[in-house]
């Protein structure tokens, strides 16, 4: 393996040299996200920072990489005298890893030979001391995600899990990196990391030349090129080790922590994990520049790094500052920081929440149909019921329905089929063959026909398709501002199950592809904030379209079930093929019917009088029929409640 390419010789990407660094100096930050599109050298940069780390003393023999100095409750403690010397490690955390890889599991080993409960290390106590790196963070699991940060915050990891009870250090520096164009991580993990650098490619023409002068010199010659920066390198790594014992004698003065809370106060940022981020990396950016206490630059830096990602509260808004948003904070914060009693409590609440709504609807356009072309502002988006595909998938990790999974609770054992092996099951089996098999003293006597394996169940994400009826009759009353809000509120329920998710629409003359399917569930949103109404009613256009889609789709991503939303009054009068408008709709529903496409229809039909014509096309489906308001969870319940009540 050749040699890493140096941190020196990164060009640009100043944001995230500094990040690293400053996680360098003080774990405690919280680690670094960094975002970026694909080709911007995020990995290159994360894998270089390792070999800046100063080497560690451990224990010797410690799979657990105990400092001597400071010997902490370990499982292979006691330790004896002596230390070794080793350096910081990179370890790499791959998307598919399982929960027992990440936090350790039993021994199996010894427990079936020895018949001894033993805990085999994860990569959590791996990373202790070094750098844990994980590749496409936002394709984790949550459940690993929520398990690494706990870890990361506490400095140890608890383990409780197949009869073995364990805690162990770790204190490590969490690098995540991800391309936000397959999908944002959730804003309450987004939260957990320290700090937050975007990363894009330069558009200046040197800096371009720059980045593939160095990348080919280093591909020719990879320890020529590493030698010709391991002096900077050198340099950076001792202004590491001077950083660190600078850091515990660096001052946090009153006014700047005042600053501090002021600015973060004005992002209106949910709890105080923010405040307590920035305060650490100011101090640990004052230690950096050979500083005693912490000063405004410190502070500026900090913020800069540690809110972007923090003031994305509704999961379609966009990770980011704006810059006149984040000048306003700081003039605050300046106020604040002279202002030795009472700082300023931030900007007034207006009483505002969620993301903000299109403004006023352009002018009306017309379509050719003889109907008006409206854009309707959704209306307040809610809590979204659960709709499911029935019986059991094994698609992509997720938290929509029930499926044969990797992860999950263990359901039986199986002797044909599962994900790991049922130590319980396959105990089970062999215990009653011990005394034939002659047995003598501890262990079992396995045999292959005693194996039995774990089938899991856990939830899987789907296909989520939207067939939205856009046409006239759906814009009359209003009607569409309540339906924006029913798929915005559905939307961001895919979003929270980790759906695939793509959008059909149909008005005037035909059907069109609004968003092929794709993960950025934001991009579904945008689509259909921007939807426009009008024409008449080509619901079998509409339904045929998404069938080409569905059928598209299961070629391309065969595991992964769809489930098809329809929302629509039912009226058709555009006419297809058959010449007959509501019986071509009906033919296309039962051919989407005869593909077994799980299929839910919301009806949109408003006003005294209702045809029913929605359930007509629900029942061609094979589908549920439900009111659009009956998609609101909360509402849902309250009936429940009512009814039980009386």
């Amino acid at each position: 393996m050749g040699a890493r390419f140096p941190f020196s010789a990164v060009v640009g990407h100043d944001d995230l040299r500094t990040a690293l660094l400053l996680n360098a100096v003080h774990p405690g930050i919280g680690g670094v996200l960094v975002r970026g599109e694909k080709g911007t050298a995020k990995s290159t940069v994360v894998r270089a920072l390792a070999a800046l780390l100063p080497e560690l003393d451990v224990a010797p023999g410690c799979r657990f990489g105990c400092d001597p100095a400071a010997p902490a409750d370990c499982p292979d403690g006691p330790h004896g005298g002596g230390s070794e010397r080793r350096p910081a490690r990179l370890v790499e955390l791959p998307v598919g890893a399982t929960e027992d890889r990440l936090v350790g599991s039993l021994d199996l080993e010894r427990a079936l030979t020895e018949g001894v409960r033993a805990y085999q290390p994860g990569l959590l106590a791996a990373a202790h001391r070094g750098v844990l790196y994980v590749d496409e963070v936002n394709l984790l699991h949550d459940h690993l995600v929520d398990l690494l940060l706990d870890a990361a915050a506490m400095g140890r990891a608890h383990v409780e899990r197949e009869g073995v009870s364990v805690s162990h250090a770790a204190s490590f520096l969490l690098v995540g990196t991800m391309n936000p164009e397959e999908g944002e991580l959730r804003p309450q993990l987004l939260d957990r990391f320290g700090l937050t650098v975007a990363v894009r490619a330069s558009r200046d023409v040197a800096t371009r030349a720059e980045v593939v002068r160095r990348r080919l010199a280093y591909e020719a010659d990879p320890e020529g090129f590493a030698a010709r920066w391991a002096e900077a390198d050198a340099e950076l790594a001792r202004r590491i080790v001077a950083a660190r014992d600078r850091l515990p004698a660096v001052a946090l003065p009153d006014p700047e922590l005042r600053r501090i809370a002021a600015i973060c106060a004005a992002f209106e940022v949910d709890g105080m994990r923010a405040d307590l981020v920035v305060a650490r990396a100011a101090t640990a950016h004052a230690a950096w520049r050979g500083a005693d206490e912490v000063a405004e630059e410190d502070v500026e830096a900090a913020v800069r790094l540690a809110l972007p990602h923090r003031r994305r509260r509704d999961p379609f808004d966009e990770p980011g500052l704006e810059q006149e948003q984040l000048d306003d904070a700081l003039r605050q914060g300046s106020e604040a920081a002279q202002e030795p009693e009472d700082g300023p409590d931030g900007p007034d609440d207006d009483g505002g929440g969620g993301a903000p709504l299109p403004g006023e609807p352009p002018e009306s356009t017309s379509d050719g149909s003889g109907s008006a072309e409206r854009s309707h502002a959704p209306a307040p988006a809610f809590r979204a019921r659960l709709l499911q595909v029935p019986g059991v998938g094994e698609g992509a990790p997720g938290k929509r329905s029930r499926a044969r999974a990797r992860t999950g609770r263990v359901v039986r054992s199986s002797t044909v089929d599962g994900t790991g092996l049922h130590v319980v099951g396959t105990l089970g089996a062999a215990a009653p063959h011990q005394a034939a098999r002659g047995r003598r003293g501890p262990g079992l006597e396995l045999r292959a026909s005693d194996l039995r394996l774990s089938v899991r169940e856990g939830k899987e994400g789907n296909l989520v398709l939207f067939v939205v009826d856009a046409s006239g009759s759906m814009a009359a009353r209003q009607r569409m501002a309540a339906v924006g809000g029913a798929v915005i509120s559905l939307l961001r329920d895919a979003y929270q199950r980790r759906d695939k998710v793509g959008v059909v629409t149909f008005r005037g003359r035909e059907a069109q592809v609004a968003l092929p399917p794709t993960n950025s569930v934001d991009a579904a949103a945008a689509r259909l904030r921007a939807l426009r109404t009008g024409g008449r009613t080509p619901l079998a256009d509409g339904l045929l379209r998404a069938r080409r889609v569905l059928d598209a789709e299961r070629v391309r991503d065969p595991r992964r079930r769809p489930l098809l939303v329809l929302l629509t009054d039912g009226r058709a009068t555009a006419a297809g093929t058959g010449g007959d408008p509501m019986g071509d709709a009906l033919r296309a529903a039962g051919l989407l019917a005869a593909d077994r496409v799980a299929s839910v229809v919301v009806d949109c039909e408003h006003g005294p009088i209702r045809l029913g014509l929605a359930a007509r096309v629900a029942s061609a489906l094979g589908a549920a029929c439900v009111r659009l308001e009956e998609l609101s969870a909360d509402q849902v319940a309250g009936v429940v409640r009512a009814a039980r009540a009386a």
